[in-house]
C-alpha cells in the first residue's frame, strides 16, 4: 500500500485547516515530490522551482480552511495554485530578464560519466527542450499529466477548462514531442 493509498488527504486538509503542523508535513509527503517535478517543469529557471514549492505549501498551510472538497480534490486545489504561482513567476521573471535584473543562471554540472549515464541525461536534455518549445497550455497539461500524475478531471480542473479540452491539450502535446524527439534521434 501506498503513502498516498493510506492518507486521506481530505483528512489532512481538515487537520490542516485545524492548524495541526503535522498535518503539513503529511500534505508535503503526499504531494510534494510530484508538485516539484511540475514546477521545475513549468518554471523558465527550474533551480527556482524548491523555493516555489515552499511558498506553495505554506499558501495551502495559510488558506487550508478555504479547501472545498464538494469543488474537487486536495490535489487539484494544491495544483491550481502550483499552476498559478508558476504563471505569475514566469511572469515576473521575464520583466526582470526584460529590463535587465535577472541573475545569470549557473551552469549545470556537466561533469563526464558513464556513457550510458551521459545518453541518458542528453536524452532527459532534449525531452526538457522539446517541453520546454510547447505552446504554454500543452505545456502545463503535459507537465500536470506527466510530472504531477493528475488524471485527465484533475488536470480540467487545475487549468479551469473542460476534460475534452485537457484531453486535447495532451493529444497535441504528446503528438509535438513524438515529431520533435523523433527528429532529433535522426542523423
Amino acid at each position: 500500500m501506498t503513502a498516498r493509498a493510506a492518507e486521506d488527504p481530505r483528512e489532512i486538509m481538515q487537520a490542516l485547516a485545524a492548524g495541526e503542523r503535522r498535518a503539513l508535513m503529511r500534505l508535503i509527503a503526499l504531494y510534494g515530490p510530484g508538485l516539484r517535478r511540475y514546477i521545475a517543469g513549468a518554471l523558465h529557471q527550474p533551480s527556482e522551482a524548491e523555493d516555489l514549492a515552499q511558498e506553495l505549501f505554506l499558501r495551502a498551510w495559510r488558506h487550508a480552511g478555504r479547501y472545498d472538497p464538494a469543488r474537487g480534490a486536495v490535489s487539484t486545489w494544491l495544483y491550481r495554485m502550483a499552476v498559478n504561482l508558476c504563471i505569475d513567476h514566469n511572469r515576473r521573471g521575464r520583466f526582470r530578464r526584460f529590463v535587465g535584473i535577472e541573475d545569470v543562471p549557473e551552469p549545470e554540472d556537466d561533469s563526464p560519466g558513464a556513457e550510458g549515464g551521459l545518453a541518458a541525461r542528453q536524452r532527459l536534455a532534449q525531452a526538457r527542450d522539446a517541453i520546454a518549445g510547447l505552446p504554454e497550455r500543452q505545456r502545463r497539461a503535459i507537465l500536470l499529466k506527466a510530472a504531477g500524475g493528475l488524471a485527465t478531471s484533475e488536470i480540467a480542473a487545475a487549468l479551469s477548462i473542460s476534460e475534452g479540452a485537457a484531453e486535447q491539450l495532451l493529444v497535441r502535446a504528446r503528438a509535438a514531442l513524438r515529431t520533435r524527439l523523433d527528429g532529433e534521434d535522426r542523423p
